[in-house]
C-alpha cells in the first residue's frame, strides 16, 4: 500500500522555509501511528528537515545527487527505484512538493490534514481533490486551542 502523509493549509502552503509553518502536536501524533512500520519515502530537503532518524521506520530518500548519502538512510535516484527498495513494506510518501506530485499517481490512498486557514509559506502543492480521483472516506474536525493552534481536519482520501 501507498500512502501520501500530508499536512496541507487551505491556500495549498505545505512548508515555509524548510518547515512545517504550524505546530500541530495531534498531527504529528497522527503521523507518527500512520507511518510506524512503513518505508517512508521522501526527497532530500525533507530527510534534512527531520530532527534526526523517526524510529521504528525505514527512511528512503529520492535524490539526484549520485554522492549523497546519511547514516540510516536508504538512498534511492527515481520513485520506481525507491519502491522497489521498500518491498515488501508498506510505503509512507512524506514530501516534498515534488515526491508528492510524483508520487500522487501511485498513491492508493492520501492521509490529509487540511489546516483550516490559509498560511504565508514558499511551498505548496494542489489540492488533490480537484483531480477528482479521490474520495473522501474519513473526516474529523478539530477547533482553534485557546494557545492559537489553528482550525483542522483530519482526512482520509482514498483512489476513486
Amino acid at each position: 500500500m501507498i500512502q501520501l502523509m500530508v499536512a496541507r493549509a487551505r491556500n495549498g502552503v505545505i512548508g515555509r522555509d524548510g518547515t512545517l509553518p504550524w505546530h500541530l502536536p495531534e498531527d504529528l501524533r497522527r503521523f507518527k501511528r500512520l507511518t510506524l512500520g512503513t518505508a517512508m519515502v521522501m526527497g532530500r530537503k525533507t530527510f534534512d528537515s527531520l530532527p534526526g532518524l523517526l524510529p521504528k521506520r525505514r527512511h528512503i530518500v529520492v535524490t539526484r545527487d549520485r554522492d549523497w548519502q546519511a547514516p540510516g538512510a536508504e538512498v534511492a535516484h527515481s520513485l520506481p527505484d525507491a519502491f522497489a527498495l521498500a518491498a515488501p513494506d508498506d510505503v509512507s510518501i512524506i514530501g516534498g512538493a515534488e515526491i508528492f506530485g510524483l508520487a500522487l499517481a501511485f498513491a492508493e490512498r492520501v492521509e490529509l490534514t487540511e489546516v483550516l486557514a490559509d498560511v504565508a509559506g514558499d511551498t505548496v502543492m494542489p489540492d488533490p481533490r480537484d483531480s477528482g480521483y479521490w474520495r473522501q472516506t474519513f473526516r474529523e474536525e478539530h477547533a482553534a486551542t485557546d494557545d492559537g493552534g489553528l482550525p483542522f481536519a483530519f482526512v482520509t482520501l482514498e483512489r476513486a
